[in-house]
């Protein structure tokens, strides 16, 4: 009850930049039934289709959901004939569900409210939950607990700075980690930190992340070609994608772009922001800085003519980013120059690319760490820095070459993260599932 009151109140206070961004960029509009009060008996009858039972997976957005394909697909060999269904939180995590898995499967996940988790587990028949990366929602965790169904984190990360947070208020969190059945982490630093907040040490495993074994093997791929194709690339430009882009990033690699682009008319940019209110923003900001926008939603099909140097790519299409790193020689990963904490640095790693990002990749400590330590890719501390970089991979490929080469063997080393966090799920739940049948 108390939470229930908590979130009432704090969404309250937020209304105001909750209504103004429902008009403004018409965010928070889409499934408020199922966010506020869970899933009707007839959302779930839709979902489950033909079995009567469901495993739950939850993906907070883009990011997430990419995770997910490949767990889903293995997922289905062993499900014994449960429907396999999953949330996510954002619009653009949703639509990129569906594309991956149909609207039929996939549906708003609903908010921490006891009688919205409770309606959805209820609705859906749930006999596990898995929740992808930390969702740590205290009344969804207890109602699945008090339903029999395991919950189990996936590709756990737990930052120094959460931890610290959730010990805090270890009082009040420390009982949902113990009701986690399973927990599979990045790396042995979350696997400690999940056990100080309350984990029982039985069931926290280091599985790896599965970001190494979703992370692209080649560019020789039909989605890549047909965006080489579409670009107008050759085999005499040398590509530059800056990805993930918040605000700011993209106006830096504009001036990096404008200075470098005299001495080296080879030099081609691709844009690619975070988020999509911020599409026609960028569009106008390369406008604005005498260049030519090319966007990807205004072309669909392919670009006739090869790109000239006053023309820059605006992808402002939603689930391309992982294809578009594949046309690029020189990758720089966006929301790492502001106080967001980084991207998925991987996707353009296992490409090959010349990597970069900047000071702030809190988010992906482990994964950064790894590259860095490896030589497979570069921190730069501003634009100056950028600059100085992009000028290295352009005067001395072989050398930019030999940075995606360590950068691939990197992500190479690393995979089998899937293989580890299944064997973690079969044995944790249905272990868990038997203690408690008997």
């Amino acid at each position: 009850m108390f939470l229930n009151l908590l979130y009432v109140t704090v969404l309250s206070l937020l209304s105001p930049v909750v209504l103004f961004r429902m008009i403004r960029h018409g965010r928070y509009r889409r499934g408020v039934g199922q966010k506020l009060l869970g899933l009707s008996e007839f959302a779930a009858a839709r979902l489950r289709g033909e079995h009567e039972e469901t495993i739950w997976l939850h993906a907070v957005s883009v990011g997430e959901v990419n995770l997910l394909p490949e767990l889903v697909r293995r997922l289905s060999l062993q499900a014994n004939g449960r429907a396999i269904v999953v949330s996510t939180s954002t619009d653009t995590g949703y639509d990129l569900a569906v594309k991956h898995f149909g609207e039929e499967r996939v549906f708003f996940c609903p908010l921490d409210f006891t009688w919205a988790v409770s309606r959805t587990l209820r609705n859906l028949r749930c006999t596990r939950l898995v929740l992808a990366e930390l969702e740590l929602w205290p009344n969804l965790i207890a109602a699945a607990e008090r339903l029999d169904c395991p919950v189990v984190v996936i590709n756990g990360r737990l930052s120094e700075r959460s931890a610290s947070g959730y010990q805090r208020f270890g009082r009040f969190l420390s009982p949902t980690f113990g009701r986690l059945s399973a927990v599979g982490c990045q790396d042995d630093v979350a696997a400690k930190r999940f056990v100080q907040c309350g984990v029982e040490s039985a069931r926290a495993h280091v599985t790896g992340s599965l970001k190494f074994d979703n992370a692209p093997r080649s560019r020789d791929t039909s989605e890549v070609a047909a965006r080489v194709n579409w670009a107008g690339v050759d085999a005499w430009h040398r590509v530059w994608c800056v990805g993930s882009t918040q605000a700011g990033e993209e106006e830096m690699a504009l001036a990096v772009y404008h200075r470098l682009r005299e001495k080296h008319p080879e030099l081609r940019l691709i844009l690619v922001p975070r988020h999509p209110e911020r599409f026609d923003l960028v569009a106008e900001l390369v406008v604005a800085k005498g260049d030519r926008v090319v966007r990807r939603s205004h072309n669909d099909s392919q670009y006739s003519d090869q790109l000239d140097s006053d023309e820059v790519i605006l992808v402002d299409t939603i689930g391309e980013l992982k294809h578009w790193w594949g046309v690029a020689h020189i990758a720089t990963v966006g929301g790492s120059f502001g106080d967001r904490g980084g991207q998925n640095m991987l996707e353009p790693a296992g490409y090959g690319c010349a990597v970069s990002f900047g000071p702030n990749t809190k988010n992906f400590d482990t994964i950064a760490g790894r590259l860095l330590d490896g030589g497979g890719a570069v921190r730069v501390a501003d634009e100056a820095e950028l600059e100085s970089f992009v000028r290295r991979c352009l005067e001395d490929i072989p050398a930019a070459d030999d940075l995606g080469r360590s950068a691939q063997a990197i992500v190479d080393e690393h995979r089998g993260a899937y293989d580890r966090t299944l064997e973690m799920m079969g044995e944790r739940c249905e272990s868990l599932s038997t203690r408690r049948a008997a």
